[in-house]
């Protein structure tokens, strides 16, 4: 194998590394996302669970 084989290789493998590190780096985006998307979801649950709880205490201390 020549010199320019080896320096042809390695710079093609380079670009092959660069397009699998952007595809993650793309992915990673999209989980964080989702991941986002559902913290605030979770979020509202807790607050109506909360709201829901306090009401039933005081429905429960008012005894009806």
């Amino acid at each position: 194998m020549s010199v320019t084989d080896k320096i042809w290789g390695a710079l093609t493998s380079m670009i092959k590394l660069e397009d699998k590190v952007n595809r993650q780096a793309e992915a990673m985006k999209s989980q964080q996302q989702k991941i986002e998307d559902l913290t605030g979801r979770v979020i509202r649950l807790e607050a109506q669970l909360e709201l829901l709880t306090g009401a039933a205490m005081v429905k429960k201390l008012k005894g009806e």
